[in-house]
């Protein structure tokens, strides 16, 4: 080790982050030291990777973390997650922002402070590529002031803010490409009005804990959007067609609307969403691109249409791997597994249902004759922690079908996911 440049150890010792393995580290010996005075460029405070962060006073903390970023010269990457519990005098916060503001290119703030520190004002905005804000309250964008011409992601995650200031924030990063907005307080002018957010350069945008009625999302660019656990009635994105994957999980609204968004979508992954599924089947039937279909929990009741296999098959011929999760309803399961166009180009199929029996191993063996290319097929299931005698037997004669088809079908790997 001896024989290493300064530089290369610096470098080693920036790919360990954890603070506290930095610092014990530097000990070693002058070198060292020499290496995280000069060539440090990523180092992180969290709970996570020293537990014993919470042991601590937070006067004592304050020193610690403040000691260790000052041993730096060069800092380009700063994380300070140690939750909720602890919370920091606003001092030493801003002086950690104005020491590595010049240098600082990613910052992961996700801390309380016992008075609202203004981190847009003090964070360095020039070189920032890459922001994560937690816990905290932006009160005011300055739309004059406040320039991320760099900043190409943002995070902000329970945050409170209102509609007008964030879409101030946004228009100050031209450059911005991937937004995430998780448990984040958004304030309206007006309750009943929709939240329109514009970004022309976005292209990933991921919702999380959401509950505000309507969205319009002007995003031209987007090319991925997530929602997960949101409750709202409309949902609405405009965009030039360039989305590719739709991801969606535990979900209520009434309607969704991505216009003409699909022609180059090639990813729709759906777990728990309720909406009526025709409607759905609108928003997705034209995407004839799609490789990738997850539907998952699936209730099929008689009333939806459009969302059986033999639909799945005509609407989209280049579909690779799919993903269906029915809850079985005799007498209604066959339509949704009727027909005979082959899925001829799924090599990877995932099959779930609430209830295990002989009817889920006849839909599997169906499923199975249709996709003459299948590689790969993951079984799903639920067995129930109170079972009988009749439950133990109805699994026996599940397992035997199961075999029966294994050794029909030998080229294909299957697995077996029960909970």
């Amino acid at each position: 080790m001896e024989g290493l440049p300064v530089e290369v150890i610096g470098n080693i010792l920036s790919h360990l982050a954890a603070a506290r393995d930095v610092v014990i580290a530097s000990a070693t010996c002058r070198k060292w030291r020499e290496a995280v005075r000069r060539h440090l460029h990523t180092l992180c405070f969290s709970n996570t990777d020293w537990p014993g962060y919470r042991d601590h006073p937070t006067e004592d903390l304050e020193v610690l973390i403040t000691q260790t970023i000052m041993q730096t010269s060069s800092l380009e990457d700063l994380s300070i997650c140690l939750g909720h519990t602890i919370i920091f005098s606003a001092a030493p916060v801003v002086a950690w922002l104005m020491y590595t503001r010049e240098s600082l290119r990613f910052l992961n703030y996700m801390i309380q402070t016992k008075s609202n520190v203004n981190i847009l004002e003090r964070c360095g905005k020039q070189r920032l590529e890459g922001l994560t804000l937690g816990y905290t309250t932006i009160a005011h964008v300055d739309p004059v002031t406040y320039k991320f011409p760099v900043l190409r992601s943002l995070t902000l995650s329970r945050v409170t803010i209102s509609a007008v200031s964030l879409n101030l924030l946004l228009s100050a990063c031209p450059k911005l490409e991937s937004l995430s907005l998780c448990h984040t307080d958004i304030g309206l002018t007006d309750p009943t009005a929709a939240m329109d957010l514009c970004s022309p350069s976005l292209r990933a945008f991921a919702l999380e804990e959401l509950g505000i009625d309507q969205i319009i999302l002007e995003a031209d660019k987007l090319e991925s959007l997530y929602l997960k656990d949101c409750r709202f009635e409309h949902f609405e994105l405009l965009s030039k067609g360039s989305l590719r994957a739709l991801r969606i999980d535990d979900v209520s609204m009434i309607q969704l609307d991505i216009g003409d968004s699909t022609d180059l979508l090639e990813v729709v992954d759906v777990k728990d969403f309720n909406i009526m599924w025709p409607k759905f089947y609108d928003v997705i039937s034209k995407a004839s691109k799609l490789k990738s279909l997850r539907l998952w929990g699936l209730t099929i009741d008689g009333d939806d249409e459009n969302m059986d296999l033999e639909t799945i098959a005509v609407s989209f011929p280049k579909l690779q791997r799919l993903a269906l999760n029915y809850d079985l309803v005799d007498g209604v399961i066959h339509n949704a597994f009727k027909g005979s166009v082959l899925l001829e180009r799924v090599v990877w199929l995932e099959l779930g249902s609430t209830v295990i029996n002989e009817l889920f191993a006849e839909c599997i063996g169906g499923v199975l004759e249709r996709c003459p290319s299948l590689e790969k097929l993951v079984v799903h299931g639920h067995i129930s922690e109170a079972i009988g005698r009749d439950d133990y037997q109805m699994i026996a004669r599940f397992t035997t079908s199961l075999v029966k088809l294994m050794r029909r079908f030998s080229d294909v790997e299957i697995d077996f996911e029960y909970r």
